[in-house]
């Protein structure tokens, strides 16, 4: 497998690299042009070697997955398809930041995707591949996955520096102070943080790891949004309130104009502690979102459930999570996650989960002289409701499960992986999964899944 990971990089690489070049040629442009409009008289070239005035941070990660035959008495709509398979994912990203003054930043992201998920990333709940967005491209497609701004009021006192780093510029800051953020983003990007489990192209690849499962977070077809995000931050705690758009449809394409009708609003407390000098983190949030959805007890009274469409009305989804993780050692860490909805609505934008528990460890090499390696292992249960339970079992639809009948099971993920650091630039990872109960359905499965990842960023 890892032989045609190096093979498939190297049949896209003309394609990726030119992409790459030409959207960098045109980031030169614009932001020469940006020079010229703050009436600044250097050169674009000299700016971007400021690094207190300019930020630019690039990445590429490739996932090649595969699983193989596995038992399926019977499957459906959406169904894990139960012959072998394997499937790639790339995506190519550039991070730019520039201040529009001492306390004011603008970032824009602009990403290219390239790949599917297994079985057309379907038929399971907690999915396997975090990069594997709900549409699939078979060639490069452009996202304009961020473009925000983002002021900050010191509230004076102590300061810290803040260091430069993926949408974030080199500056020093008062620790009390207010932050506001407006513009195109993901929700996640400033809720349900985890040391240890937040990112699938450097950490877990597992759905519901890398995120709380059960947060049915406001997003469109690709995993971003629009919104307003307010946060004040004191020594040892930050309270976030965000404010999103969410989309027309599920798992749709285009964001609903009509904020007051569909909207998604989330509350978080986070509380930082030290134990021993060991750092942890403590993030509790709530979340309350408003769309046009479907009711699953309603659609399982229907002749035919799968058309949930039928029942749908502006209603509203709650619910709760919870995010610690914790230093053990100087290499040791932990973490895990709880969340809960009401399960009552369809889901919306993520992934057909309405409870979910994960804890896992992560692992540093010191002790095997690969200090930059990292070993993680994670344990997930996902669950869904009584009625969401009901309507599956008539044949309904999810988002991404349903397979025409269900003998009910709780979904379980066991996920390991070894990061091996080639340079400070270059992490090749070896991936394995372990999942029981696909689609909550005791009768197909378990399915191991294999995969390698391949991580550059700069």
């Amino acid at each position: 497998m890892f032989l045609r990971f190096i093979h498939c990089i190297l049949l896209t690489s003309k394609r990726a690299v030119l992409s790459f070049l030409l959207l960098t040629a045109f980031e030169v442009l614009v932001l020469a042009q940006t020079t010229a409009s703050f009436g600044d008289t250097h050169a674009a070239t000299e700016l971007v070697t400021q690094t207190n005035t300019w930020n630019y941070h690039a990445q590429s990660t490739w996932i090649d997955q595969a699983n193989p035959s596995f038992n399926s008495p019977y499957s459906g709509t959406n169904s894990f398809e139960s012959k072998a398979d394997s499937e790639h994912t790339f995506s190519i990203s550039l991070f730019l930041g520039y201040s529009l003054s001492e306390n004011s930043e603008i970032y824009y992201n602009p990403e290219l995707f390239q790949g599917y998920g297994l079985s057309h990333t379907l038929g399971i709940a907690g999915f396997p591949n975090g990069e594997a967005v709900k549409a699939g491209f078979s060639n490069l497609h452009y996202n304009t996955s961020r473009l925000f701004i983002r002021h900050t009021w010191g509230l004076g006192g102590e300061k810290e520096k803040i260091e430069d780093d993926v949408n974030q510029i080199k500056k020093e800051l008062d620790i009390n102070r207010i932050t506001f953020s407006i513009g195109k983003f993901s929700a996640n990007d400033f809720f349900d943080d985890n040391t240890y489990s937040h990112d699938p192209r450097t950490q877990f690849m597992n759905w519901a790891l890398w995120e709380s499962a059960a947060w049915d977070y406001p997003a469109d077809i690709v995993g971003f949004t629009a919104g307003t995000v307010l946060e004040w931050n004191t020594p040892n705690t930050t309270l976030h309130y965000g404010f999103f758009m969410d989309t027309y449809e599920p798992n749709g394409l285009r964001l609903d104009t009509h904020i007051d009708k569909t909207h998604a609003q989330i509350l978080q407390y986070d509380i930082r502690y030290s134990l021993n000098k060991n750092l942890g983190t403590v993030r509790i949030f709530t979340f309350w979102n408003k769309a046009n959805m479907g009711l699953y007890q309603t659609a399982a009274q229907e002749p035919y459930p799968s058309t949930i469409i039928t029942t749908r009305s502006y209603r509203s989804k709650i619910g709760t999570g919870l995010s610690w993780d914790q230093q053990l050692t100087d290499d040791v860490g932990t973490f895990a996650r709880l969340s809960w909805n009401d399960g009552k609505e369809e889901t919306w934008a993520f992934t057909d989960v309405d409870q979910s528990l994960a804890a896992g460890l992560n692992l540093k090499g010191k002790i095997w002289n690969r200090t930059s390696d990292v070993v993680g292992l994670a344990y997930v249960v996902n669950s869904i409701s009584s009625l969401h339970q009901k309507y599956l079992s008539d044949g309904g639809l999810g988002m991404i499960i349903g397979d025409g009948a269900l003998a009910y099971k709780p979904e379980q993920v066991i996920e390991t992986y070894y990061n091996y650091s080639v340079t400070k630039w270059l992490t090749l990872t070896a991936d394995f999964q372990f999942i029981e109960n696909p689609g909550y359905n005791a009768s197909r499965g378990p399915v191991p899944f294999y995969a390698v990842r391949g991580h550059v960023q700069f």
